[in-house]
C-alpha cells in the first residue's frame, strides 16, 4: 500500500513540476482533464511565457510530448499543409514539413488543418483531405519522415475535422464518412494495416474516438457517428463489442467516457439536438445501454467535461449546462457571452474555453455556477486549449501562445 502511495505522490509531484504531456486531442484519452496546478484564470500579455507567429491558419490543437509541441498550419485553399515542431519551452520552430494536397472545400468555420495531431513521445501522426483523398502520415520526433497512407477519397460537406489517436504502437483513425468508410489501425512506426473494420457511408463525422474497457478484462475504441450510431470495437481487433441504432443527425463533438458511461452528442445547423449517456459495458443487453437521454441545451461542436459526479455541456451558443452523475438530473444552467467552436478543459476546479474571437473564458466546475474570468488573446481561434510540460497553450489563427504555470 505504501509504494502505491508513493507513485501517487511521485506522480502528483511530476504533473505540478510541468512533466504532464498532451498527446492527442483534448489530452490524455480525450478526457479535457489537467492534473497541472498554478494556471491562473487572469493574465496580461507580460504574463505569457512566449508568443510565435505561424505563417499560415490552422484550428488544430497543439500536442505536447516532452519539449515538443507539434501543430498544423495550411494555406489559403489547402495546397500546402504543414506540420510545425515548436519548443515547448521557447516557442522555437525546431522543424517543419510540407505535405502538397489539392483543393478542397470545407466549412465556414473549418479549416484546412483542423485534425490535430497525435504522438507516443516517438512518432508524430498527422491527418489531411483534400477533394480526392485522405492521407496519414508520420514522422519521428526529430523530423524523420517515416510513413504515409493514402486512405483513399474522402466525401464531406464541411471538410476533415477527426484526429487520429496512438495507442500501444498503433494509430487510430475513425473514417466514418460520405464515401468507403472504415476504423482503421495502423502500426505507428510503419504505417501497416494493424487491423481494419468496414463502416456503413453515411453523413461524414467529425468526432475523435476515445477508449474505454470493456468490462471483460479488455480494452475498447468508442466511435460515434450518424450511420454506425455509438459503438465499440474491440482494440486488438476492430471486431464490434456492441453497437446502437444509428445516430439522428451528424456528430462533431468528440465522446467521452467517466465512471463508466460514454457521453454522446450529435446535432445540425450549428446547434447540438441529441444527447446520449450510454453504459460501455459489452455484455450487457442492448436494452440496459441506454442511462439517460438529453435534446435540449446541448453542444454541437464543443465536446464535454466530466468532472467530479458532474458533467459539463458547453454550448456553441454560450449556454452551459451542469448535470448530475448518473442520473442526469439538471443542476444549472447559465448564459456565457460568447460563441465557441473550440471545447473546455479542465484545469483544477476550472473549465478554461476560448471564444470564436479570441477570448478566453474560465468559469468554476462545481455544483454552482461562477465565471473566474476573461483574457484576451488578441486574435481569432476556433481551436482546443492544452496543457503540458508546466505550461498552458494555445492555438489562435495565426500564433501559438505559452501561458507558464506560477
Amino acid at each position: 500500500m505504501m509504494n502505491r502511495v508513493l507513485l501517487l505522490v511521485l506522480f502528483c509531484g511530476a504533473i505540478a513540476n510541468g512533466q504532464e504531456n498532451w498527446p492527442r486531442f483534448r489530452g490524455e484519452n480525450g478526457s479535457g482533464i489537467s492534473l497541472q496546478t498554478g494556471i491562473p484564470t487572469t493574465w496580461t500579455a507580460s504574463d505569457l511565457a512566449w508568443t510565435t507567429e505561424l505563417p499560415q491558419i490552422g484550428h488544430s490543437s497543439p500536442v505536447v510530448w516532452g519539449k515538443s509541441l507539434f501543430v498544423t498550419t495550411a494555406t489559403d485553399g489547402g495546397l500546402q499543409r504543414t506540420l510545425h515542431c515548436l519548443n515547448a519551452d521557447t516557442g522555437a520552430e525546431q522543424w517543419q514539413a510540407v505535405v502538397q494536397m489539392g483543393e478542397s472545400h470545407k466549412h465556414l468555420k473549418n479549416s484546412w488543418a483542423s485534425s490535430t495531431p497525435a504522438t507516443d513521445g516517438s512518432v508524430v501522426c498527422v491527418l489531411f483531405a483534400d477533394g480526392q483523398r485522405q492521407l496519414a502520415k508520420a514522422w519521428d520526433v526529430s523530423g524523420r519522415e517515416l510513413w504515409e497512407r493514402d486512405l483513399g477519397s474522402y466525401e464531406s460537406e464541411h471538410g476533415l475535422g477527426v484526429s487520429p489517436i496512438m495507442h500501444d504502437g498503433v494509430v487510430l483513425i475513425a473514417n466514418d464518412q460520405v464515401g468507403p468508410s472504415s476504423i482503421l489501425a495502423l502500426d505507428t512506426k510503419t504505417g501497416g494495416t494493424v487491423w481494419s473494420a468496414e463502416r456503413t457511408p453515411g453523413k461524414t463525422s467529425y468526432s475523435t474516438p476515445v477508449i474505454a474497457p470493456d468490462g471483460k478484462g479488455g480494452q475498447q475504441l468508442i466511435c460515434i457517428s450518424e450511420s454506425s450510431g455509438v459503438s465499440g470495437l474491440d482494440l486488438a481487433t476492430g471486431k464490434v463489442n456492441w453497437q446502437t441504432p444509428k445516430l439522428p443527425m451528424r456528430t462533431v463533438a468528440s465522446p467521452i467516457v467517466s465512471e463508466g458511461l460514454v457521453f454522446a452528442t450529435c446535432g445540425e445547423g450549428g446547434n447540438g439536438k441529441y444527447f446520449a449517456a450510454l453504459r460501455t459495458d459489452a455484455g450487457i443487453n442492448a436494452d440496459q445501454r441506454m442511462v439517460f437521454e438529453r435534446k435540449t441545451m446541448l453542444p454541437y461542436v464543443p465536446g464535454l467535461i466530466s468532472r467530479q459526479g458532474l458533467l459539463f455541456l458547453w454550448g456553441d451558443k454560450g449556454i452551459l449546462v451542469c448535470l448530475e452523475l448518473p442520473t442526469g438530473k439538471e443542476v444549472w444552467s447559465e448564459r456565457i457571452d460568447g460563441a465557441f467552436s473550440g471545447s473546455p478543459i479542465c484545469i483544477e476546479d476550472r473549465l478554461y474555453c476560448v471564444t470564436e474571437d479570441g477570448t478566453v473564458v474560465v468559469v468554476q466546475a462545481g455544483p454552482e455556477f461562477r465565471e473566474l474570468g476573461r483574457t484576451s488573446l488578441g486574435d481569432d481561434c476556433h481551436s482546443t486549449p492544452a496543457v503540458a510540460n508546466g505550461h498552458l497553450y494555445f492555438h489562435t489563427f495565426h500564433k501559438v501562445l505559452a501561458l507558464r504555470a506560477k
